[in-house]
């Protein structure tokens, strides 16, 4: 099933540091320590694993923070979101500002002040490269004292209770069979954005290559 709960952290970038390098296979993370209300959040950003055999693709760039909708005027602080469009929700795949629009078509025509916008900042195709790019593009966006908008899973199983939020990445279109294919779900992915100085957001969105870029409403691949 998708995931139980889903939503987004805002809060102040305090740090962040890359996991140490192994050779055990296991997934490779930059982690994020956030500061909010309730105190102190780690959230750990999947960018692959050197040893894996699936691949990272990442997307950066900039956007002006209405293109989120509501999410823009939630206080700090984690807040649950409604799957669905229009609630601040993301999905990577369907949400106007952030999907590739090269050659797609859009089920749901955006309003027309976002469409004058999203034709000022364009598409937005995928990278595709090694974990420590993945990272790299990652800490491009980051810099402590800033404002974050963490977008994911919130730590529930915490066996100490720890803050924190992880499945910060696409959570649809994993293949039939895979580990991951029971928390498909649209309306449910993950981004990290950093508010600049000028107002503007830094925007950081990544998948695995074994994601499909074509899902149904049920966040299934359909390819």
């Amino acid at each position: 099933m998708p995931f139980v709960h889903y939503g987004v952290l805002r809060g102040t970038l305090h740090s962040h540091h890359r996991d140490r390098p192994d050779h055990q296979g296991r997934w490779f993370h930059v982690n994020l320590e956030v500061d909010a209300p309730a105190g102190r959040h780690h959230c750990a950003v999947d960018v692959d694993s050197h040893a894996s055999a699936v691949g990272v693709r990442w997307k950066t760039f900039t956007l002006p923070p209405e293109a989120l909708g509501p999410v823009q005027d939630l206080p700090p602080g984690y807040h649950e979101l409604a799957r669905i469009p229009g609630s601040g929700a993301l999905d990577l795949l369907r949400h106007p500002a952030l999907a590739d629009r090269s050659g797609i078509l859009f089920l749901r025509r955006p309003p027309s002040w976002l469409e004058d916008l999203l034709d000022l900042v364009g598409s937005h195709p995928w990278q595709a490269g090694s974990n420590t790019d993945a990272a790299e593009a990652l800490e491009s966006v980051l810099a402590p004292g800033r404002e974050v908008l963490l977008f994911g899973e919130p730590f529930d199983d915490d066996p100490e209770g720890d803050l924190g939020m992880h499945n910060i990445h696409q959570n649809q279109g994993d293949p039939a069979g895979s580990q991951w294919w029971a928390e498909n779900g649209a309306w449910q992915d993950g981004a990290v954005l950093t508010l600049r100085p000028d107002g503007d957001l830094d925007v950081f969105l990544a998948k695995f290559s074994t994601q499909s870029d074509h899902t149904d409403d049920a966040g299934h691949p359909l390819n």
